[in-house]
């Protein structure tokens, strides 16, 4: 990803609010995620196969919707979704909760946690609707 930098603001306000992760020029992240696929009442377990979802169709889904738009992508260059949203850990976070929701079964996602580091970590649960 290239680091934290908005094209709203100028240098020095891009410096002060993303500080050493301001970077307009890039560098990298392993970010990791992880799902929460909540056992709930409304998702019922497969008397025949014990789950409520097939994990390797969670995979698929996963490789869909994460890593063949996200894996080894300048996400300001490669990924369209980030060419005008700042490529935050907030902001990738949506992105992976928006591109899984189109895909998993209704009701299924619970959150998303994404990883940029082991002390930086976003949970995002979608929007909340009343």
């Amino acid at each position: 990803c290239l680091c934290s930098h908005s094209k709203s603001l100028s240098d020095e306000e891009n410096l002060k609010l993303f500080g050493k992760c301001n970077n307009p020029h890039g560098h990298g992240h392993n970010y990791k995620a992880r799902l929460l696929i909540p056992l709930l009442f409304s998702l019922q377990i497969d008397p025949v196969s014990g789950m409520v979802m097939n994990l390797a169709d969670l995979k698929e889904y996963m490789e869909e919707a994460i890593t063949e738009p996200l894996d080894h992508k300048n996400l300001d260059k490669d990924v369209p979704y980030f060419a005008e949203v700042v490529s935050t850990t907030e902001n990738v976070a949506v992105f992976i909760w928006e591109n899984l929701k189109k895909l998993l079964p209704v009701g299924t996602l619970y959150k998303v946690k994404v990883y940029e580091t082991d002390k930086n970590i976003v949970v995002y649960k979608g929007e909340e609707t009343m």
